[in-house]
């Protein structure tokens, strides 16, 4: 599953212009201050609570921006993607909304609530590989024998801009520019747009890429300076992407996005936290930002002002109960 390395990189006018593709067909998600959190750390806290999103994750945002942009032959022949579960879910729900016949390549150890919600919405899912790299030569040989057109979770231009509508949101809603956003990452679509939209109008800010220790594609890409592949294994499994996509690590480079680590013992804490302190029921993939600020991954400075994403909200019951009940 690859898509052309642009040899231009994103440009705010092109968040903007997504912006204008998606129109008001999503939810103007809430910036949610966080005392307990503000006090803990010495900064203003605020959450980007983009699990409050349709289908329950930023993910709609690029996927609408990108079907967009097709024509109508390749509309006609359909599309195709590979997901852990909130691209596939974001996939099903925009196809449907523009009349497109949608199919998702998923894999057998995918969150079955998941699985369940992109059929519900209307795709076709083939969740018969065994597990993520059985998914993408699986993947590549539907696209081949179907003609479908892909639509990247992450590394498509069109897909980042439209994920960089989460930035400018963050702008326009916070009183002053943040001094710091932190956002989680697992193939580098959401943090691309973001930073492209943050640091053209505020270039001041500090972005910040939050990964799992056991899922970090993009930390050693940065250090890389090119995609590497991983082997990813977090609870989180939102953020298991096995690359950062090469568009993404490009754009990340050149806006010189910074990255933190967190452990899956501060990603439990920071999910008990949410849940408990900010009524927030994310997925583990949506408390790698709190978890971050909770176990001093990040570097704050007194007073200065943090904005965090959180997204998704698609935990399944089981997880929750299991992470809560740890406590």
């Amino acid at each position: 599953m690859t898509v052309a390395t642009t040899d231009s990189l994103l440009s705010l006018d092109d968040v903007h212009r997504a912006r204008e593709r998606i129109g008001g067909r999503l939810h103007r998600t809430p910036l949610l201050r966080s005392a307990t959190l503000s006090k803990r750390v010495g900064a203003e806290v605020r959450f980007k609570a983009e699990l409050f999103q349709r289908t329950g994750s930023f993910k709609p945002r690029g996927v609408l921006n990108k079907l967009a942009t097709l024509t109508d032959e390749e509309k006609q022949r359909g599309v195709i993607s590979i997901s852990a579960g909130n691209h596939a879910q974001a996939l099903a729900y925009a196809s449907a909304l523009e009349g497109i016949d949608a199919l998702v390549v998923m894999w057998q150890t995918a969150s079955q609530m998941k699985i369940a919600a992109a059929r519900g919405y209307g795709a076709t899912v083939d969740d018969s590989p065994p597990d993520i790299p059985a998914a993408f030569e699986w993947l590549d040989q539907l696209i081949a024998e179907s003609g479908r057109v892909l639509i990247h979770p992450y590394d498509d231009p069109m897909v980042m801009a439209g994920q960089g509508t989460v930035g400018l949101e963050i702008l326009e809603d916070s009183a002053e520019p943040p001094d710091v956003v932190l956002v989680q990452v697992g193939g580098g679509g959401l943090i691309s747009g973001i930073a492209t939209a943050v640091k053209a109008m505020n270039p001041d800010t500090r972005v910040i890429a939050v990964e799992p220790e056991l899922s970090r594609a993009m930390h050693e890409s940065l250090k890389a300076g090119e995609p590497v592949t991983v082997a990813p294994r977090s609870l989180a499994d939102g953020l298991n992407g096995p690359y950062a996509g090469p568009n993404c690590v490009q754009v990340c480079t050149a806006l010189g996005v910074e990255s933190v680590l967190v452990a899956e013992e501060e990603i439990k804490d920071a999910f008990r936290f949410l849940y408990g302190r900010m009524k927030l029921a994310c997925e583990p993939a949506g408390a790698a930002t709190a978890a971050a600020l909770l176990a001093g991954r990040v570097a704050v400075e007194p007073g200065q002002t943090v904005a965090a994403v959180v997204s998704g909200g698609n935990v399944a019951p089981q997880t929750a109960a299991a992470i809560l009940a740890e406590q």
